[in-house]
C-alpha cells in the first residue's frame, strides 16, 4: 500500500506526506503537467528550482511515441526524463475521449493516432500495461468521460468507468506479480471517482471506489470551480481518510487550489498555468496580466514584486513585452517559470497556513485581492 502519513487536519483539509519509489510529496501540493515528459518550454531542473515535487505523464501521448516500451527499456519515465522524482501518470481517457472520431464499448475506446492515423483499442488492460511500462509511482484507472452532462449519458460512463476499475484492478495485480518477479520497484493504482455535476452520482462512484483495493483516488470531470466544493465535500465524506486523493485537470485559477485543498485534496495537477504563460497571460498577487498589452511597453517594474523567480528578479515588464512582441522563445519560458512558480509557491502557502491555523485568512486575503 502507498503510505501516506497525514501531519494534521482541519476539517476535510489535511497536510500530510505521499512516499513513493522516487521520493516524497509534501502535500497538499501542485504536481506539474509532463504531458509528453516534460513540462512545456522549462527543463526538470527549472521546474526543481521552482520547487516542483512531483510531475504528471500522460499514457494516452507516450504511448504514441515514443512508445511505452521504449520507456520501459530506459529505466522508467524518472529515469527516461532525468527528473528522478515522484512521478503520476493519468490514463489518457480524457485525451482519448475528447477525440472526435473515438468509438466506445465496453471493451474500451477505439482511435486513430493524430500521428500516422494507425488505429487502436485502448482497453483497462492494456492502459495499465502501459503505465506499467512507462513505471511512474501512481497511475490512474482508465475511465470514461461522458461526452455531454447530460444526467443519462453521465451515468452510463460512470457505471463503464466502475466496471473497467474492476479490470484495471485484475491487470495491475497481474502486472505486481511480474514486477515482483523481476525485481522492479512497486507501482501504485488510484481510482477515478466520476459523476460530473451530479452530488448523487458522484457520491456512488466514490462509494464504489472506496470499496476497491486501490492505493488512492483521483477526482476527474472537473472543469470549472463551480458548484467544486460542494462535490468535493460529498465525494470526500465518503472516500476513506487514510489514502490520498488527487484533483485532476485543475489548478489554471487560483481559486481552485483554494477551494481542493480545503476539501480535502491532496495533489493537483493543471496545463493551465504554462499553456497561459505561453500566450503571455501571467498571474500576479493582483490578478492576471496579458504581458502582450501595449502599456506594458514602456512599465520598467517587474511582473510581481513579490515573486522570487528568475523573471521577476531580472527582468521587467517592458522587456517581457518586447519578447513577445517580436515572438523570441525566450520570453514563453520566463513566463511559463513564472507561472509555473506562481502557482506552486500558492500551494506551499496553503500547506503552511494550514500548518499554522491561519488558512482562512491567507484564502481570504489571496482570493479577495486576486479577484479584486
Amino acid at each position: 500500500m502507498l503510505k501516506f502519513e497525514i501531519e494534521k487536519t482541519s476539517g476535510l483539509a489535511r497536510v500530510g506526506e505521499i512516499t513513493t519509489p522516487n521520493g516524497k510529496i509534501k502535500t497538499p501540493a501542485f504536481v506539474g503537467a509532463a504531458t509528453r515528459g516534460t513540462v512545456k518550454a522549462l527543463t526538470f531542473s527549472e521546474m526543481r528550482a521552482l520547487g516542483s515535487q512531483a510531475i504528471l505523464a500522460n499514457t494516452y501521448h507516450l504511448f504514441l511515441t515514443p512508445g511505452s516500451k521504449l520507456i520501459e527499456e530506459a529505466g522508467g519515465l524518472a529515469k527516461f526524463s532525468a527528473w528522478n522524482a515522484p512521478t503520476f501518470t493519468d490514463s489518457g481517457g480524457f485525451q482519448i475521449f475528447s477525440l472526435p472520431d473515438v468509438k466506445i464499448t465496453e471493451a474500451g475506446a477505439k482511435f486513430k493516432s493524430y500521428l500516422n492515423g494507425d488505429k487502436f483499442l485502448m482497453t483497462p488492460e492494456l492502459s495499465m500495461q502501459t503505465q506499467w511500462e512507462i513505471g511512474a509511482d501512481i497511475h490512474m484507472a482508465f475511465d470514461q468521460l461522458a461526452k455531454s452532462e447530460n444526467r443519462a449519458d453521465m451515468e452510463r460512463a460512470m457505471n463503464r468507468t466502475h466496471r473497467w476499475l474492476d479490470r484495471c484492478l485484475l491487470e495491475h495485480e497481474n502486472q505486481k506479480l511480474l514486477a515482483k518477479k523481476n525485481k522492479k520497484p512497486e507501482q501504485f493504482l488510484y481510482a477515478v471517482v466520476q459523476g460530473g455535476t451530479f452530488l448523487n452520482l458522484r457520491a456512488t462512484s466514490a462509494r464504489y471506489a472506496a470499496e476497491k483495493p486501490v492505493d488512492g483516488f483521483g477526482i476527474g470531470g472537473v472543469f470549472t470551480a463551480d458548484g467544486m466544493d460542494e462535490m468535493l465535500k460529498v465525494v470526500n465524506q465518503i472516500l476513506p481518510s487514510e489514502k490520498p486523493r488527487h484533483l485532476l485537470g485543475m489548478g489554471q485559477e487560483p481559486r481552485d487550489l483554494f477551494i481542493g485543498a480545503e476539501f480535502g485534496c491532496d495533489t493537483f495537477d493543471c496545463v493551465g498555468p504554462t499553456r497561459l504563460a505561453r500566450n503571455g497571460a501571467l498571474y500576479t498577487l493582483d490578478g492576471r496580466i496579458n504581458i502582450k498589452n501595449s502599456k506594458y511597453k514602456t512599465d520598467f517594474s517587474p511582473v510581481d514584486s513579490s515573486c522570487d523567480c528568475e523573471l521577476c528578479k531580472n527582468y521587467s515588464k517592458s522587456y517581457l513585452n518586447h519578447l513577445f512582441r517580436t515572438n523570441e522563445i525566450t520570453g514563453k519560458v520566463l513566463a511559463s517559470l513564472h507561472n509555473e512558480r506562481f502557482v506552486v509557491r500558492t500551494v506551499d502557502k496553503i500547506r503552511a497556513a494550514l500548518l499554522s491555523g491561519d488558512f482562512e485568512s491567507y484564502k481570504t486575503d489571496f482570493l479577495s485581492r486576486y479577484y479584486a
